[in-house]
C-alpha cells in the first residue's frame, strides 16, 4: 500500500517524515505501508523507512475525550519497560504534542512478529495440545515478568495513585454500575449474586500488598504469540495501565480463563475452543516461579483478586448492555455481553465457594 492510500487525516506522512527527521531517525521513502487491525479503536499503521520497521499508534479518526492522555500514558509505560524482560513493544519515539499530527498524540514502536490466539491459531498451535498448554503457562510467566518490575526504579513513581487502590475498588465499580441508570430504557442490573459478591469482597479485602505496574486488561486477547512456538511475543493494548496491585492482573487472567462450556471461551476464540490449556491452579504456580514477582505479595489471597476481576469486568461489560437499551449499541452485542457478565458472576461465586 502507498502512503497516499492512508487517510491523511489519520496519518499525514509529510508531517510524519519531518517529525521523524527531527528525531534523528533514518530518512527516505515510506515503504510497505499497511494498516493493522485488532481489538482496539485506536489506529495502527505499520511501515518501513530507512531500512527500519515501525508501527505508528494514534487515536481513532474521531478522537475521544481522553484518547490523547491515554496515548501519552501508554508511551510512557512502554518506554519505562525498555531494559526489562517484559514482552511488550518497545517505544522508538513518541510525540506527546497534539499540534503536530492533526490534534493527535502518537508514538512509534517496534512491530510485533506474532499472532493473536483469540483470532486464529497457526497449524503448529492448533495441532498440538502440549503447545497450547505451554501457551497458557507462558501467559502467566509473561505477567510475572511485569509483576517483577520495580515501578519506582523504572521512573513511574508518580504514574498512578496506589494509596487506597484496593479499598476503593468495590465502591468505584458499584458507582459505575449505578451510572448506567441514566441511560434511557435500561431497567437496572439484573445480575444474580451482585450484592453477595460485593459484600464478600469488602469483608475479605487483603490488608497488605506491594504496588507495581498493572496492565489493567490482562487476558488472552491482549497477548501476541510467537509463530514458532508457545512463547508470548508481546503484551499489547496498554490503555488501562496504571500503578496498582499487580495481583489483580493475575486475577483478571483467572477470571477470563477459558473453561469448557463456559461463556468465557468466547473471549478466547480459537484457543479457548481448541482446549488443552492449563488449569487456573497451574497458572498461579507458573506465576509464582518468579520470586521477584511474588516477593511481598500474598498469593494465598489470589481468590480475592479473581473474584474482584469477575466483579469489575462484569460491570464493565454490563455497560454495553445498558447502552443497547438506549440504542447506543447493537442489541445482539448487548445481549451477548450481558450473558458473559452473568457468567462472570457465576464464576465469582464458584471461586468464593472453592
Amino acid at each position: 500500500m502507498q502512503p497516499e492510500q492512508i487517510d491523511a487525516a489519520l496519518v499525514d506522512f509529510a508531517v510524519l517524515a519531518a517529525w521523524m527527521d527531527g528525531q534523528g531517525l533514518p530518512g527516505g521513502a515510506f515503504e510497505d505501508v499497511e494498516p493493522l487491525t485488532g481489538g482496539t479503536q485506536n489506529t495502527l499503521v505499520r511501515f518501513r523507512r530507512g531500512g527500519r520497521d515501525y508501527v505508528l499508534r494514534r487515536g481513532p479518526a474521531h478522537l475521544r475525550a481522553k484518547t490523547n492522555d491515554v496515548l501519552r500514558r501508554e508511551a510512557r509505560v512502554l518506554a519505562a519497560l525498555d531494559g526489562t524482560d517484559v514482552p511488550a513493544p518497545r517505544v522508538i519515539a513518541a510525540c506527546p504534542d497534539e499540534s503536530v499530527m492533526n490534534g493527535a498524540v502518537f508514538y512509534l514502536m517496534t512491530p510485533v512478529e506474532g499472532f493473536n490466539a483469540s483470532v486464529a491459531l497457526p497449524d503448529l498451535h492448533a495441532g498440538d495440545a502440549s503447545v497450547r498448554h505451554a501457551m497458557g503457562l507462558n501467559a502467566a510467566r509473561a505477567l510475572s515478568a511485569l509483576g517483577a518490575v520495580d515501578h519506582e526504579a523504572a521512573g513511574l513513581a508518580d504514574f498512578g495513585k496506589p494509596d487506597g487502590f484496593l479499598e476503593r475498588q468495590v465502591s468505584r465499580w458499584l458507582s459505575e454500575l449505578d451510572s448506567y441508570g441514566a441511560l434511557d430504557g435500561y431497567p437496572g442490573p439484573e445480575i444474580p449474586g451482585l450484592d453477595d459478591v460485593a459484600r464478600w469482597l469488602e469483608e475479605r479485602r487483603p490488608t497488605t500488598w506491594r504496588p507495581g505496574v498493572l496492565h489493567g486488561d490482562y487476558h488472552l486477547a491482549n497477548l501476541m504469540y510467537s509463530f514458532g512456538g508457545p512463547d508470548v511475543a508481546a503484551i499489547v493494548d496498554w490503555e488501562m495501565c496504571t500503578i496498582g496491585d499487580p495481583l489483580l492482573d493475575l486475577g483478571w487472567l483467572l477470571a477470563t480463563w477459558p473453561q469448557h462450556g463456559d461463556e468465557s471461551a468466547q473471549l478466547a476464540g480459537p484457543l479457548g475452543a481448541a482446549g488443552g490449556l492449563p488449569t487456573t491452579g497451574e497458572l498461579v504456580t507458573a506465576y509464582a516461579e518468579r520470586a521477584d514477582a511474588v516477593a511481598g505479595r500474598d498469593l494465598s489471597s489470589i481468590t480475592w483478586y479473581a473474584v474482584l476481576a469477575c466483579f469489575k469486568l462484569g460491570i464493565v461489560l454490563e455497560g454495553t448492555h445498558a447502552r443497547a437499551f438506549a440504542g447506543k449499541a447493537p442489541k445482539e452485542t448487548g445481549d451477548l455481553l450481558h450473558a458473559i457478565t452473568l457468567g462472570l458472576f457465576r464464576r465469582a461465586q464458584a471461586f468464593i465457594a472453592s
